[in-house]
């Protein structure tokens, strides 16, 4: 009997994902269990396993394809068994030369604001080329615009419009609603660099993030607001600290959590820290690993970043920035010096923190840097 196998949802609300790679053929067996297809959601790749046991009677896409939750992804009988798929229907091919044309014909009444006319497949050109169709005049019958018209409009500006990638759109959306829904403030601080990159030399040069975060939980018990969240009319104080860093992958950028920093050592933290990027470069983490953050911190000095204006990850109430370590002038009592230091970047949820409680958060921080 023929099993009809529908993409599940993976992940909290996941509505698609795409097919990166099948681990079986049409035809051939599949054990319960067994990985069957290899897909991608919105932030991580993963192995679905297959079910039932049997052999693999249909693929519900192939490798690049994008299928909705819900949707066939494959169908699981027994050998020597047939599948038939309702036949879909299909329209005929429609030649551009003889094609009836979209948009308002020849003769309509005047007054009627006329829709340029053209074929859909040239609209849609047009759209991808950035081309206002409106503005061009067709060459082709009954002043039809053709492909060529399109074409030698975008010539003289040519724009090429690229999709977003499944990551790239996870991203602008959440930003986006974190800069719609949260009041952001930020607030800059430096930090002196020479203890704890004294302090990372000696350990052996673990991750910078990993210091970062053992000396980070301390000042979050300290300051629990800025490991909390609104939602509603309540304030949500954890307490339990599962820390976010961000990590610069291919795909764009991405940040893991650290589970539970406050109960690992300095090592322990350096292991995970190295674990979860390079899981998060090869897209090979779990969801859960990617979402649930209480506190964020950004090393940008990494890439070479100063300060910035980090937006908060939504359900949080605060994110810190650390840029590079670098030479500046420093006045310490009636002296100039040269100090290296963290140009440090505290972005926060003012629904939650005032301005005051900001900026004593800021001065443990640097203390806790520098100590």
């Amino acid at each position: 009997m023929a099993h009809e196998f529908h993409l599940p949802d993976v992940g909290e609300g996941l509505v698609e994902a795409v097919i990166s790679s099948w681990y079986v053929e049409v035809g051939g067996k599949v054990g319960l269990d067994e990985p069957l297809v290899e897909v991608e959601t919105d932030k991580a790749v993963i192995d679905i396993p297959s079910p039932f046991e049997g052999v693999l009677l249909h693929r519900g896409g192939e490798d690049g394809d994008t299928v909705e939750v819900e949707s066939l992804l494959a169908v699981i009988g027994e050998p020597g068994e047939r599948w038939q798929e309702a036949p879909a229907r299909t329209l005929p091919e429609v030649d551009e030369r003889s094609a009836p044309v979209v948009g308002v014909l020849p003769g309509a009444e005047s007054g009627v604001p006329r829709r340029p006319l053209a074929l859909p497949l040239v609209r849609r050109l047009a759209e991808e080329l950035g081309v206002d169709i409106a503005a061009i005049s067709g060459t082709g019958p009954l002043g039809r615009i053709t492909e060529s018209d399109v074409r030698a409009a975008a010539s003289t500006r040519p724009t090429v419009r690229v999709p977003m990638s499944r990551l790239r759109r996870t991203i602008s959306e959440s930003l986006s609603r974190s800069w719609r829904e949260i009041p952001h403030v930020t607030t800059y601080g430096h930090a002196d660099s020479d203890a704890l990159m004294a302090h990372r030399e000696r350990l052996g040069k673990p991750p910078v993030e990993a210091l970062l975060i053992a000396r980070l939980v301390p000042v979050l018990v300290r300051f629990p607001g800025f490991n909390g969240a609104v939602e509603g009319d309540e304030i949500l104080e954890r307490r339990f600290y599962d820390i976010g860093f961000a990590v610069d992958t291919p795909e764009g950028l991405m940040v893991a959590v650290v589970r539970d920093a406050d109960t690992l050592s300095v090592d322990e933290l350096a292991g995970e820290v190295r674990r979860l990027a390079a899981g998060a470069r090869a897209r090979k983490l779990q969801v859960d690993e990617l979402r649930g953050q209480t506190f964020t911190v950004s090393n940008i000095g990494a890439v070479g970043g100063g300060r910035g204006t980090p937006i908060i990850p939504y359900g949080t109430s605060a994110i810190l920035s650390v840029g590079r370590s670098r030479s500046r002038a420093v006045v310490r009592g009636d002296a100039i010096v040269i100090a290296r230091q963290f140009p440090l970047s505290l972005s926060y949820d003012h629904r939650l923190i005032d301005g005051a409680e900001g900026r004593r958060f800021m001065a443990a921080v640097i203390g806790a840097l520098e100590g």
